[in-house]
């Protein structure tokens, strides 16, 4: 049983931008969108869980679908949850244009994370970025910058207190796992015995996609908000006998790896870049829980 305070929604897979680092894979060419009964479907779920105080608009990018953030902003708060947003800042192309597309959620919004770094545009702070923070300080709304740094930077050896200031490392999952990883070092794949970036036994807030799928983390799923309510879904998720976090909570990705006797490299950059590889080998033993194929780059039209 888990016990949440938030929940993050991902209202689509679909972005203006396709970073390399993007763990869900977001780009123009996905697909996958959440209609706005089926955002109240998912509130009315949470509010169920007396323990919830936060909901999170996420995506892709969740300022594509305008009226649907809106709408679900407006709801989320009527509720009395905390509400944030978290946009890649594509729409604040000057401050007046910026003030204008956030005027609508001034006194609804508790929090718009912006991601700004060198995978989202031409500067670690863009010039979107900036115009969001101008605009967001006229409406007193609180903002805040999340900035990834680029792999050449970390040390993936001792990356804590190596990470430039204001920065968080990368985590190789998604489409990372893909692109990025060659640019750093690996090491041995046995070494990554625990998971260091998730509480998969009770991480506080789960996420959950376009199409109800519930989330521990991006890919791996613990039930369906559309098959069964959130309430039973975390009464019900024993994480030391779910296919997936059991292994991983026993040995990390290592003992994934193991367990399932699945094919391997003898190095791997970080323990989510074996984990994302063991979980793209295990779909089809497991396609109800390792899911959606956005989640593993699968681009429908």
């Amino acid at each position: 049983m888990i016990e949440l305070s938030g929940v993050h929604l991902l209202l689509t897979y679909q972005c203006t931008l396709e970073c390399d680092h993007c763990f869900v894979w977001g780009s123009p060419w996905q697909s996958g969108t959440i209609s706005g009964a089926n955002v109240q479907k998912i509130l009315d779920q949470s509010r169920d869980i007396h323990t919830i105080r936060w909901v999170y608009f996420e995506g892709g990018e969740p300022f594509l679908y305008y009226s649907l953030l809106l709408r679900s902003v407006r709801a989320a708060s009527s509720m009395g949850f905390k509400v944030g947003i978290v946009s890649n800042s594509f729409w604040a192309t000057t401050v007046d244009d910026a003030v204008e597309c956030l005027r609508p959620f001034a006194s609804l919004i508790d929090d718009l994370s912006i991601s700004s770094d060198l995978y989202h545009w031409d500067a670690a702070l863009s010039q979107q970025a900036q115009n969001a923070q101008a605009a967001a300080d006229q409406l007193d709304i609180p903002l805040g910058i999340i900035s990834i740094a680029q792999p050449e930077t970390v040390d993936t050896d001792t990356a804590i207190g190596r990470i430039p200031t204001g920065e968080s490392t990368i985590m190789y999952r998604g489409r990372a796992a893909e692109e990025l990883a060659d640019r750093v070092p690996h090491h041995p794949w046995d070494q990554f015995d625990t998971c260091p970036f998730e509480d998969l036994r009770d991480p506080g807030r789960v996420h959950i996609d376009p199409f109800g799928y519930v989330h521990i983390c991006q890919g791996i799923s613990i039930g369906n908000v559309f098959e069964q309510p959130l309430a039973e879904i975390c009464a019900a998720y024993d994480p030391g006998t779910h296919a997936i976090t059991g292994p991983i909570l026993a040995g990390g990705p290592a003992e994934l790896t193991r367990r399932y006797d699945l094919p391997h490299q003898a190095a791997y950059a970080d323990a989510c870049h074996l984990c994302s590889q063991s979980c793209a080998a295990l779909r089809s033993r497991f396609p109800s829980i390792l899911t959606p194929d956005q989640m593993f780059g699968v681009t429908w039209a």
